[in-house]
Parts: C-alpha cells; structure tokens; sequence
C-alpha cells in the first residue's frame, strides 16, 4: 500500500539522482512501516520550470533554488512515531540525495481509511485480513 510521490523541477536533478533518491525512499519506507519492499510504490513527478513557483517565485527564474514536495499515503491507524519518522527521513535523503536546502523541502503524509484503499480490487481492510488468517494457519 505504502504510496510515494516527490515532486520536482525539471533540469534541477539528473535522471540518476532521481533513480537513487526512489531507491532509497522506498528502502526507508519500508524499513519505517515495517512492510515489504515489494508493496512499496515511489514515484518522482517532474515538473516544467514555468508550472513551479515557490513563495510567489517561478522555477523558471535563473536565481531560483530548487524546493521539493513530497507525499506519503499510508493506512489510517499507523502510530504518529512512525508518520513523524518518515517526516523526517525522506526530508533526510532528499537533502542528502538532491542536495536541497533543508528549510525548502516540504513534505505531507496522508492517511486513508483501509476501507477507502484498494490491493488488487479488495479493500485493503479485507485484503490484509485475509492475508493475517492465511499467515496464522
């Protein structure tokens, strides 16, 4: 279920640092959440300079600093320990991996109701279940 998207200015990062930075996230999320790698989904939205503004300010401005946004969709219910920690850590790798200036980076964690969230056409509330009954017999 685990869902995340980063956003950011095209031509601000290379293709690799965007392949290294959803490798990473999606380790962190999955160490974090305690899941399975496989279930993780991460995502790196590229966006025109002249379709980004910060503080009133457009990307397309030579003098512009690079300023990335991030999303995390989680199941409702997880601890705010662990939504906090992931506050923490994907701002931690997108300053380390992108180089961003801490103080730019933003990010939000959401939270949907795993009757609202769907695995393979099964509400996530049944899906896990079901997977918790297999796993005990």
């Amino acid at each position: 279920m685990p869902i995340l998207e980063v956003h950011v200015v095209e031509g601000d990062h290379s293709p690799g640092e965007h392949a290294r930075l959803l490798e990473l996230l999606s380790r962190r999320y999955a160490e974090v959440l305690e899941s399975p790698l496989e279930r993780i989904r991460a995502y790196v939205t590229v966006h025109a300079r002249e379709h980004w503004a910060t503080g009133g300010e457009t990307a397309a401005n030579p003098d512009s600093e690079p300023a990335p946004y991030f999303t995390a969709i989680v199941l409702e219910g997880r601890p705010v320990e662990q939504r906090h920690r992931l506050l923490a850590e994907f701002t931690d790798l997108i300053v380390e991996v992108l180089g961003a200036t801490r103080s730019r980076v933003r990010g939000r964690i959401i939270q949907v109701p795993p009757d609202d969230w769907a695995i393979g056409g099964v509400p996530a509330s049944g899906a896990r279940r079901d997977e918790i009954a297999a796993r005990r017999r």
